[in-house]
């Protein structure tokens, strides 16, 4: 019992200092608002990239991705930056999937500058056989993704919310015996 009751007491401790230290400006916290106001995405790209592919039995699965860079608007280096990126299909509520990241860390942005391509993609996607399966599907559904971004305490905030292209960034390998008799026709 005396053991419960001290962890109790340096719990409640450590939530006071915690409380003081940011009262005193010692640990500062973003607002939403100026975490809205100190980024940009720039270079925004959708697409779907391969998640899982087997030449036997056939089976390919992608998923939606969205790649983009981040502008620094401040005058002050940026970090400790998450993102949250929601995929869903169009017109449903339940997400596809979701991916969650802690994008800028080690390497902070610089004042005007802009961040190395930042690569988020859904944890769910959609399973065919083949490339063709996917490029020629005629019920081929329109996902979603809404951005999300939060750092040093703040709220997550809304960035945006883009339609996810129909572009896919993947290529199947060529069969084993292709190979072999286009190598063959090459030396010719």
């Amino acid at each position: 019992m005396r053991r419960f009751l001290f962890i109790i007491i340096i719990l409640a401790a450590v939530g006071i200092l915690v409380f003081i230290f940011m009262r005193a400006g010692f640990i500062k916290t973003v607002s939403s608002e100026e975490l809205k106001n100190s980024i940009e995405i720039v270079d925004f790209e959708s697409m779907w990239v391969e998640k899982l592919y087997q030449s036997w039995p056939q089976k390919l699965i992608l998923v939606p991705a969205i790649r983009f860079k981040v502008k620094n608007l401040t005058d002050e280096p940026l970090k400790y930056i998450n993102f949250n990126a929601n995929f869903r299909f169009k017109d449903d509520y339940e997400n596809l999937g979701d991916n969650f990241l802690a994008a800028i860390r080690n390497e902070p942005v610089i004042p005007g500058e802009i961040s190395e391509p930042i690569l988020m993609k859904s944890n769910y996607g959609v399973e065919g056989k083949t490339l063709e399966t996917f490029k020629n599907n005629p019920s081929w559904k329109t996902v979603m993704v809404k951005l999300y971004a939060q750092s040093k305490g703040s709220q997550y905030i809304l960035i945006g919310e883009w339609e996810i292209s129909k572009k896919i960034d993947f290529e199947e390998p060529e069969p084993v015996g292709d190979r072999k008799i286009k190598k063959d026709e090459e030396q010719k």
